[in-house]
């Protein structure tokens, strides 16, 4: 496994396994606590492990958490996404730069997500499931949501999108979502 640092995401990282494959199928790991540490993270950091299950077209967010934030490690591991990353650190050199990625079951390549910014993704496949593993339990009074179609974002999405939650529908812009953190 590698990690490799995403440069338009100041502290945000590819974690790469190293798939062994044979007559059937595949095997690798997907963790693996000293690699983490390598970058500098703590692996004991994540407490709660999550998964969503999607059908192609589904969008989830642009999610973040308030207060000290979430840091995620995400992984697709069924089918294939688009996942989005936000950084809405106002004091990172990377402070609302937009970056995507493709996420596949077939590589099972984890991204890491410092606290802070904001994630969401759309399910490519007809299925596609997304593993979550985040460092502070779930408190759903500190949960941000901001449009996902917000036009400052200019979020490429792929596909039209088939659903959403409600809560993703009615989500306010970033302008109004920043203008609410600095009141």
């Amino acid at each position: 496994m590698k990690a490799t640092e995403v440069p338009s995401i100041t502290g945000a990282y590819l974690f790469e396994p190293t798939p062994y494959a044979d007559e059937r199928g595949f095997f690798c790991r997907t963790f693996d606590a000293d690699v983490v540490r390598s970058v500098g993270l703590d692996p004991d950091a994540f407490l709660q492990d999550s998964l969503s299950r999607s059908v192609r077209g589904v969008l989830r967010g642009l999610h973040l958490r308030s207060g000290e934030g979430e840091a995620k490690l995400v992984r697709c591991s069924y089918g294939k996404i688009f996942d989005v990353v936000v950084d809405l650190r106002p004091d990172s050199p990377t402070y609302r730069n937009v970056a995507t990625f493709e996420l596949s079951g077939d590589t099972q390549v984890s991204l890491y997500i410092p606290a802070g910014c904001a994630h969401g993704f759309q399910a490519l496949t007809e299925i596609a499931d997304t593993s979550y593993r985040i460092d502070r339990p779930h408190d759903p009074t500190e949960d941000v949501t901001i449009a996902f179609d917000d036009p400052e974002l200019a979020v490429p999405w792929p596909l039209p999108v088939t659903s959403t939650s409600q809560r993703d529908r009615e989500a306010p812009s970033l302008a109004e979502v920043l203008k609410r953190r600095e009141g």
